[in-house]
């Protein structure tokens, strides 16, 4: 979490940069480990990437990026993106294997006046989409003053459409409180371990606790009726997570596991291959760079190769 941390500060500072998000968009290595992460800006894109992976029998959940949006307009125009999106993977009949991932941030959540019931009817709108072509959708976590907002919009949705997907984040110190109040016959619910800098008063930050911690979430929900999405690429926890399915009799598809589109590619097509259920979290549009930013502090070879270029260009 430390070497995290120390690295996220300068990479957020270049993320406000547009003469850095060009260089980065055009360079060739630089360019490349854009597409490494993030498979293009457009719909068209991100429905090929999905097709691609699907193929190789994988599940996907997609995400338009974009977050802390301040205006009505865009929060709609982001709704409407995804209204798009649903149709258009069940017009490739891939509504069954992807779904979506919708940050409330993004559909009006953060809007000084009235954003948590924009959100809540944005949310509403994409979940009732979802369900029209067969599938799902996943309300997205963010910092920790938004839980309990996401959590109450997720609540609210659920009433109607209980397919809804959570996210709980295991370095949080509530979290595995959480996960006993979401651990519920067919509650779907992601578990991750977080990807915000907070501070100690409620997050864990050291590893090992984060860990711990994620483990501890995973046990409540794997001894429950709920459905477990298991968002992780540390090997250790992907075998603590087998092993639980197992000490609680549960078969392969009543949980799932999720990884990051273009993070360890080949451990994704061995678990599918194994038979277990994986989803691929496949991000997508213009507002790519401060997820770029996140990905490239959690893996340092990539950001050697990001300075290289953009050295290489002087």
């Amino acid at each position: 979490m430390t070497g995290m941390s120390l690295l996220r500060q300068p990479l957020l500072a270049l993320s406000r940069s547009e003469q850095v998000k060009r260089a980065v968009s055009t360079l060739p290595v630089s360019a490349a480990v854009v597409r490494g992460y993030v498979p293009g800006e457009t719909e068209d894109d991100a429905v090929a990437a999905t097709a691609a992976l699907v193929d190789d029998g994988l599940l996907v959940t997609l995400d338009f990026l974009g977050e802390d949006t301040v205006e009505a307009a865009q929060a709609e125009a982001t709704t409407t993106t995804y209204l798009g999106l649903l149709e258009a993977l069940a017009a490739r009949g891939m509504a069954r294997r992807a779904e979506v991932s919708l940050k409330l941030s993004a559909v009006g959540r953060a809007l000084p006046d009235g954003g948590f019931d924009l959100a809540l009817e944005n949310a509403h709108r994409v979940a009732a989409a979802a369900r029209a072509v067969g599938t799902t959708v996943t309300l997205d976590m963010e910092d920790h003053a938004s839980v309990d907002d996401t959590l109450a919009i997720l609540r609210e949705v659920r009433k109607e459409f209980p397919e809804t997907g959570a996210v709980l984040q295991s370095y949080l110190h509530r979290t595995e409180s959480d996960a006993r109040d979401l651990a519920y016959e067919g509650s779907r619910v992601r578990l991750c371990k977080g990807a915000y800098d907070e501070p100690s008063s409620v997050a864990f930050r050291e590893r090992t606790e984060v860990d711990k911690s994620y483990v501890r979430c995973l046990r409540v929900l794997m001894a429950s009726q709920a459905y477990p999405m298991i968002a992780t690429h540390d090997p250790r926890l992907v075998r603590v997570a087998q092993s639980l399915a197992s000490r609680h009799g549960r078969h392969q598809g009543t949980y799932e596991f999720q990884m990051l589109y273009g993070i360890r590619p080949t451990e994704q097509l061995r678990l599918a291959e194994s038979g277990e259920a994986m989803r691929v979290y496949v991000p997508y549009g213009t507002d790519w760079y401060g997820y770029l930013t996140r990905r490239l502090a959690e893996r340092p070879q990539n950001l050697s190769l990001f300075l290289t270029s953009l050295v290489s260009k002087k």
